[in-house]
Parts: structure tokens; sequence; C-alpha cells
């Protein structure tokens, strides 16, 4: 009986070891599972953060492609192809080449003279011979002939087995802002140190012509108390007058030109027959020009009514006329004008004298230009008479052959 109560109570017992070891065994396995999904939970975690890095940095690198306005692309190097994969260029006509695009098609769409430069610099950097490459180009617009500007880097981004490039990651921007701006400051400086050689010309220049009459003047007023012959005295004082009258007239070309450059003269226009101020003219040359000279005139119409600037009509026929009568020895001077054409009238002074070489046409309107130095004038007259025909919507020229005479004219809007 008691051996019966044993085995009961033994198997009993051991049921309840049982179910307690079953337990103990889920417990942990419990633990073991939950440390597990923690451990995986956190990995999910970091790999959620390192996405959201990742797609952090795609948007922070799509917005600096953005604010650079950059295109990125790549060369296959075996295969010698480029195919762009961003492109956040500006201009719509910029060239954007198909995947898979040779490099020699690409090359093909530079302009002329940087064609060479861009293959060798291409072919540098695809054999090994250089780790980078930098280049700035024209390239051919898409949709039209026009060229553009555009700037270049790459690099080597992996290598085959040899360490040869495998693949060149680059980026290309169009540059015509920075050129148009680098062209400006060219031009600016240019003209600061045209401003600066202009001003140092002027200053010698003026130095020498205003010393020139001013000289004659100190030196014949300075003898005219000793001298007691009237007549001596009378040619000494037209002397001086002489040189009073170029010296204001060189200080006067220097203030009309000065005036009309800054544009504190204004065109005071006026309608008036250009025979009568003509005629006017020719009256007031006919005692200077020299012995065995003729001055006339030829008109087109008996009455012409123009409506422009009197006074700057009439100093620049006065510097064309003054020109002709110096210069002319023998022989005749004519002013003159053709029939109005597209409202616009051509007066011309024509004279048999000297005439001009073709290479200094355009020189003798400069200032301070002088072809023969021995004639006196400070050579600012037909510099001045550009100047005065450029303010009333002109243009002043010369045509003549050295030996055979002159015609300078005037053309401005009738």
């Amino acid at each position: 009986m008691f051996e019966l109560f044993l085995v009961s109570l033994l198997s009993d017992f051991g049921t309840e070891v049982l179910i307690w070891c079953v337990g103990v065994l889920l417990f942990l396995g419990m633990v073991v599972l939950f440390i597990y999904q923690r451990r995986q939970g956190r990995e999910l975690e970091s790999e959620l953060e390192q996405l959201g890095k990742v797609k952090k940095h795609n948007i922070e690198y799509e917005l600096v492609l953005k604010a650079m306005r950059l295109c990125t692309w790549h060369i296959d190097v075996a295969e010698r192809t480029i195919t762009y994969d961003n492109d956040y260029r500006e201009r719509n006509d910029s060239f954007v080449p198909m995947p898979g695009t040779s490099l020699d098609d690409l090359v093909a769409l530079m302009a002329d003279s940087d064609r060479s430069r861009i293959r060798k610099a291409l072919d540098d950097i695809c054999s090994g011979r250089t780790e980078e490459y930098h280049e700035i180009s024209r390239v051919k617009a898409a949709h039209n002939n026009s060229l553009y500007w555009t700037e270049a880097y790459a690099t080597v981004a992996s290598r085959d087995a040899d360490g040869l490039p495998k693949t060149i990651v680059g980026t290309s921007m169009v540059i015509d802002d920075r050129k148009r701006m680098e062209t400006a400051l060219v031009e600016a400086r240019n003209k600061a140190e045209e401003s600066d050689r202009l001003k140092s010309a002027f200053i010698a220049n003026m130095s020498h012509e205003i010393r020139t009459p001013l000289n004659a003047i100190i030196g014949f007023t300075s003898v005219l108390p000793d001298i007691d012959s009237r007549e001596e005295r009378q040619e000494l004082i037209n002397l001086i007058q002489e040189n009073n009258q170029k010296l204001l007239r060189i200080i006067d070309d220097v203030m009309n030109i000065s005036k009309i450059e800054a544009g504190k003269e204004q065109l005071q226009m006026a309608t008036f027959d250009i025979n009568v101020i003509l005629d006017e003219l020719v009256s007031k040359f006919v005692p200077r020009v020299k012995a065995g000279v003729t001055l006339s005139t030829q008109y087109a119409a008996p009455q012409q009514d123009v409506t422009t600037d009197l006074t700057r009509v009439m100093e620049t026929l006065e510097h064309l006329l003054s020109n002709a009568v110096k210069f002319t020895d023998q022989g005749s001077i004519v002013l003159g004008y053709d029939a109005v054409s597209n409202h616009r009238l051509h007066l011309w002074v024509r004279d048999t004298g000297k005439g001009v070489a073709p290479e200094n046409h355009e020189r003798i309107f400069e200032r301070f230009f002088k072809v023969d130095e021995f004639i006196p004038g400070a050579g600012l007259g037909l510099s001045l008479c550009r100047v005065m025909a450029f303010s009333l919507g002109g243009q002043v020229g010369v045509e003549s052959k050295l030996g055979e005479g002159s015609t300078f004219w005037l053309d401005i809007p009738a």
C-alpha cells in the first residue's frame, strides 16, 4: 500500500517538475525572442536612419546641383562614351547627348578653335596621363548655330585591375554670364587705360599748342614798346591779334568738345535756308584764301530749308573751310550740297589742295592727330567736327588722294 502511495507521489511530483521545466523553457524562449526582436528593432531603426540620411543627402545633393546650375555626367572609358545623369543648366538650348554618345561626337560639337584642345584633354584623362580635367570651351547650341560658353570639371571615379581609369565622372556649367562680365571688365579696363593715355596726350599736346601762340603774344608784346615805326608796330599788333585768335580757337575747341561729350549743351533746333548760311560763310572766308585760289559755292536748289542746330552746323563747316583754306595753295575751293535724299542733307567742301593719304582718312578725325606737324593747329578741329556731327545725328568723312585734293563732307538729317 505504501509502495503504491510512493509511486503515486513520485508520479505527481514528476508531472509538476515537467510542467515547471516546460514553463522555464518557455520563459527563456520568450526572453531570447524579446532580446532578438529588440536587436532587430535597433538594426531596423539604424537602417531607417541611414536611409533617411541617404535621402537627405540626395536632396541636398540635388539642391546643390540646382543652385549651382550644374549637369553631371560620366564617361565609360572602355567604350569611350558619355552619359549625362542630371542636368540643371538654365539654357534650354544646351547640348544634352543621348546616353552612350561617343566622345568624338561630343568633341565635334565644340567650336572649331577648341576641338583639338578638348580632344587632347579627354584623351589624357581617359588614358591615365592626368588625374583631373578642367576645360572652358564654346559649344554649339542644340537648336541653332549659336555658341555658348561652358566650363567642365572631371576626375577618375574607378580604375581597373591595372590601375587605368575605368569610369570618369564630371560636371559642366554654362558660364555665358561670367564671360560677359569678364568682357565688360576688360573693356572697362581698356577704356580706363585709354582714358589715362588720352589724358596724358591731352596735357602734353595742350601745353605745347597753348604755349606756341602764348609765347608769340608775350614776345611780340614785350618788344612792341621799342618799335618806333608805325608800320612795324601795326604788323606786330596784327601778329599778336592773330595769335590771340589761335589761342582762343584752341580753348573754344576744347571747351566745345567737353561740353558736347558731357551732354551739357542741348541742341537748339531752328529752321533756316542753308543757302543763306553758306553764302555768309563764303563771304567770311574770301579774305583768307591765298592768292590764286578761288572760293565759290554750288547749290543743288535755289532754296533749301533745314531744321537742325544752326550753331553746330556753322562751326563744323567753318572748320572744314578753314582746313581747305590752310592746305590749298592754288586752284579752287567749292562749298556746296547735294539734293536732299531720304530726308538727309549732304554738304561738302571740295578743294584742290594737298590731299590726304588713304591710311590717314580716319586718323585725321582723331584728337591731336596732324598729318603735317609743321602746319599750325592743335589737331582738334576735325575731331570737334565729328563730335558735333554725331550730336546732330549725322556724320563726317573725307574722300581724298594724296596730291589730288580732298572732299570733306557732312551728312545730317534734313
